[in-house]
């Protein structure tokens, strides 16, 4: 039985670095289109296209460098023995879910932005309030990754 588990002692691993990017991924994808159809209506009506808008798109690829940081620390515990899918299939999940909801978010900040020219700073706010939800996955993961 040993010899099967061994085969996916890096499932933990791939799980939370790819389910975080695919998040990432997705969310910047997301929130790259609102800005992209935000900057097209600015042009067709002559005005300035906010370059600010660049910030919102790439809110949500922070969440894949916590899913690295968290994949770091558990292939030190992969290396001695330990099997560690459940920390990285629901820490990448929650990761990545964060970052979705976070494209989700900066797609309507594009969109606001770019029709009122006003409010960067609290659109900004709320994003980083849906980040705080990827830090604290981070920060516990790390915690629970540190009884091991």
């Amino acid at each position: 039985m040993e010899g099967v588990l061994s085969q996916f002692k890096d499932l933990g691993l791939g799980a939370v670095l790819s389910l975080s990017a695919l998040g990432s991924g997705l969310g910047a994808g997301i929130a790259g289109m609102a800005a992209i159809g935000a900057w097209k209506k600015a042009f067709s009506q002559n005005r300035m296209a906010p370059f600010l808008m660049v910030a919102f798109v790439g809110a949500p690829l922070t969440q894949t460098i916590y899913g690295m940081i968290v994949m770091n620390r558990m292939a030190e515990l992969v290396n001695k023995g330990a099997h560690l899918w459940g920390i990285g299939i629901f820490s990448g999940l929650a990761m990545g879910l964060s970052a979705l909801m976070q494209g989700k978010a900066a797609a309507v900040a594009c969109d606001a932005l770019g029709e009122t020219g006003k409010g960067f700073a609290n659109y900004i706010v709320v994003l980083g309030i849906i980040e705080t939800v990827a830090l604290f996955i981070l920060v516990f993961s790390l915690g629970v990754l540190g009884k091991f």
